[in-house]
């Protein structure tokens, strides 16, 4: 503290009239934040590894040398013990999104545009960040490799794996690591792999916009890590779709960097690298938490095994890796380990509980319930055409449910003698109205709201929806739009669909499939 405190004087040419310590993590470096007489800050670092803060200290110099957002190096004392940097602020990605991370994965708009502008800053670090950088000042090691894998993955069996006591044969273990490794490996790295990629370690300035800290443990290597470093953080819950999103957002990125892969060779390769990551914090976790009894590591482990069983689950046949899968498998299954059940609460108030998952909830809103109208089934679609001047069809089903869409807006056959004796139906109408187009855009809005609104339904066990068509005769605009609705969930769904001209007297059944 003493060194640190000379230091900032030697720089700044006077005492500071405040040092604030500044609350730590998982590193052993300690950080402070130092005020001047005006209110001006940096933060002052003070590490026991030399080796460690001269790895940060060339990468942020180099980085800032790429115009790269990182804190900018301002001084550095000469054992490389202690150094001063430009201070980011106090607000985290972290902390920003910390809202949709308590409320259990769900995250509002504003922390999802965060997250994918911090997901399309990341290719700038990683492959222009690479451009004429020295590997040789990495630490630990410059480059990511075969021993630095098998590294991580016994530590992941020694740490973790065994003081769990789950029985395994240890060296048919050892040989699905080897080969693991070897795959994860087989690919050239010549990105900058940042390793620690994560939302603690992304500071925000006034405008959201992010800055890269704590990339010390960076080194070459591939880019999938980061990635899967980033979306699979434990602690983040971020959902399924969030990081469907989010990769989108990354892989669109790369491309302005980098020659890409093809998506499928990209996501299967992310995958090795997902299941990589998490076997890799499940170790620091079980060092950090079981050894070192730091809460923090300890409350990471549960949502850590949750993303292990998911991608267990949705990875079947997709690891080569047949004993290390069983293996892990029957960690995930542990009592210890298993989810926790939400109980169930019986209601007598004319609503219904179901043993059967209609839909997904979120475990924060406890125990779902049902309307009298879920689960029964099976979902019966009806597509009218109507005029507006004999008012809009009844719903005769009692649930008042559907969409009324007004087809006015569209060029209206109606208007040429041609066709004024003809419906909706007829060819030269189909004909005039496809050839005009305006319809055609009508629709594409129209299929795009009816798809997810029938999937739904569907999902919950509804039975009735129901889609209305208005013009002014009801005769031709309205009548093409409710026949080729209704054909269209019929072709995609399977369901069956009535449709009725009513102003035509025309009605069909499209059967159930």
């Amino acid at each position: 503290m003493r060194q640190l405190v000379e230091l900032y004087r030697h720089w700044s040419g006077e005492e500071p009239s405040q040092v604030e310590k500044l609350p730590g993590a998982g590193s052993n470096r300690v950080y402070y934040r130092i005020q001047d007489s005006q209110g001006s800050s940096v933060v002052g670092v003070v590490g026991t590894s030399r080796d460690e803060n001269h790895a940060f200290i060339y990468l942020a110099r180099h980085f800032t040398h790429r115009q790269l957002p990182v804190p900018m190096i301002l001084a550095v004392s000469e054992d490389e013990l202690c150094y001063l940097q430009t201070d980011l602020g106090q607000v985290s990605l972290f902390d920003a999104i910390k809202g949709g991370r308590e409320a259990g994965g769900r995250y509002n708009q504003k922390e999802r545009e965060l997250l994918k502008k911090t997901i399309r800053e990341l290719p700038d670090i990683q492959i222009r960040g690479a451009h004429g950088l020295d590997f040789s000042n990495c630490y630990p090691q410059p480059e990511f490799d075969v021993d630095g894998v098998l590294f991580d993955l016994n530590y992941f069996k020694y740490c973790f794996l065994k003081a769990t006591e789950l029985d395994f044969h240890e060296l048919k273990l050892e040989a699905n690591f080897r080969m693991f490794a070897k795959d994860l490996t087989s690919e050239p790295g010549e990105s900058f792999l940042y390793r620690d990629f994560q939302a603690r370690n992304i500071m925000l300035d006034a405008e959201g916009k992010p800055y890269f800290i704590d990339f010390q443990g960076g080194r070459k290597g591939p880019y999938y890590y980061d990635l899967a470093s980033f979306l699979w953080q434990a602690s983040a819950k971020y959902p399924n779709k969030l990081r469907r999103e989010l990769v989108y957002e990354y892989y669109n990125s790369l491309k302005n960097y980098t020659e890409v892969p093809a998506v499928r060779h990209f996501v299967n390769r992310l995958a090795l690298f997902v299941l990589f990551r998490i076997l890799q914090v499940l170790g620091a976790y079980g060092f950090r938490g079981y050894f070192e009894r730091k809460k923090h590591f300890l409350d990471s482990i549960p949502p850590a095994m949750d993303n292990l069983r998911e991608l267990l689950k949705m990875g079947e046949g997709t690891f080569p890796y047949p004993y290390m899968m069983d293996m892990l498998r029957r960690l995930t299954e542990m009592p210890r380990f298993a989810p926790q059940e939400q109980p169930v609460v019986k209601r007598e108030d004319g609503y219904k509980v179901t043993d059967r998952d209609i839909y997904e909830g979120n475990p924060l809103d406890g125990p779902a319930t049902f309307s009298r109208y879920d689960g029964k089934g099976p979902l019966v679609v009806t597509v009218y055409s109507f005029s507006y001047h004999k008012g809009m069809p009844a719903d005769e089903s009692g649930n008042g449910g559907g969409y009324v869409f007004d087809c006015r807006s569209t060029h209206n056959p109606g208007r040429y003698e041609p066709y004024k004796k003809l419906t909706g139906l007829d060819e030269p109408v189909i004909r005039f109205l496809e050839d005009d187009g305006e319809i055609l855009s009508f629709l594409d809005a129209v299929y795009r709201l009816a798809d997810h609104h029938v999937a739904r339904y569907m999902q919950r066990g509804f039975t009735h929806l129901m889609f209305c068509f208005g013009c002014t005769g009801g005769q031709h605009r309205s009548v093409y739009s409710a026949q080729h609705l209704g054909e269209h969930i019929h072709e995609r769904f399977g369901i069956e669909v009535r449709i009725i001209h009513r102003e035509q007297n025309i009605s069909r059944i499209l059967p159930a499939e």
